[in-house]
């Protein structure tokens, strides 16, 4: 049981930072593409709010699938 319960932990960890570089991938892209600087705030609050619902997904779905013992 406290494997099973490390190893989702690491998985969420390992997506979670998948999910942080992507995101800042798309926040630089979007400022290069000359969106104007009075919604950095805007787009920092957008993309953190995705970027939390994928991590709270991510443990649904891990502790509701992943294979116990």
């Amino acid at each position: 049981m406290l494997l099973r319960a490390i190893a989702i932990f690491v998985e969420v960890l390992i997506l979670a930072g998948i999910m942080y570089a992507l995101l800042s991938g798309a926040w630089l892209t979007l400022f290069d593409l000359g969106l104007g600087v009075k919604y950095k705030k805007f787009l920092t609050v957008a993309l953190t709010l995705a970027g939390l619902m994928a991590v709270v997904f991510f443990v649904a779905h891990l502790t509701s699938f992943y294979p116990g013992t």
